[in-house]
């Protein structure tokens, strides 16, 4: 027997959802980072991600005007700093002051990325597309970068690396890789 689950949290049912933090950069250069679960590969050739944001987040308009931003993904020994990034908006706040996140030059675009994050997309917005109550930002990877050692076969070594997870509210997990099966 099941049970009735709730319309208006069905994105809840999608938990959970690795977290990356995100960087973009206003119109002088300084760099913010908004945290993220709702992003996604789009197309392999091109190479496309996807970011879904809300029109009210800081974060919004400086992705649709500057055409730039960093998907950095993130291990959970970084959690506190990015509930932070979540919960703090860069109206406001400088983020990376506030989490001493140290930002490192990108290879191609002008928005810096995250050191302590194991890996990196670099994407320009090739589209924003508006749907439902967010926008769908869709960026061409063209650039990507990780830590050493943390991938092998372009498998990520989970054994190594324990990516962060959002499951809901303020709560976060991990995986740990007990339950792997290769093929």
């Amino acid at each position: 027997m099941k049970v009735e689950g709730s319309i208006e949290k069905f994105y809840q049912y999608a938990f959970p959802m690795q977290t990356v933090l995100v960087t973009c950069n206003d119109d002088q250069g300084k760099t913010n980072i908004i945290t993220i679960a709702w992003h996604t590969p789009i197309s392999i050739k091109p190479p496309l991600y996807g970011l879904s944001i809300a029109p009210g987040r800081y974060s919004h308009d400086l992705i649709k005007n500057n055409k730039e931003f960093g998907v950095n993904f993130v291990p959970y020994s970084l959690v506190e700093k990015a509930h932070f990034c979540g919960k703090h908006s860069g109206r406001s706040t400088d983020k990376i002051t506030e989490t001493n996140l140290t930002l490192i030059p990108a290879l191609k675009i002008k928005v810096p990325i995250i050191e302590e994050c194991y890996a990196h997309l670099e994407c320009k917005k090739t589209q924003n597309l508006t749907i439902g109550d967010h926008t769908l930002f869709i960026g061409e990877v063209v650039a990507v970068q990780a830590t050493p050692n943390t991938f092998e076969n372009n498998l990520l070594k989970i054994e190594k690396i324990s990516p962060l997870y959002y499951i809901g509210g303020n709560s976060y997990t991990t995986i740990d890789g007990r339950l792997m099966k290769k093929f």
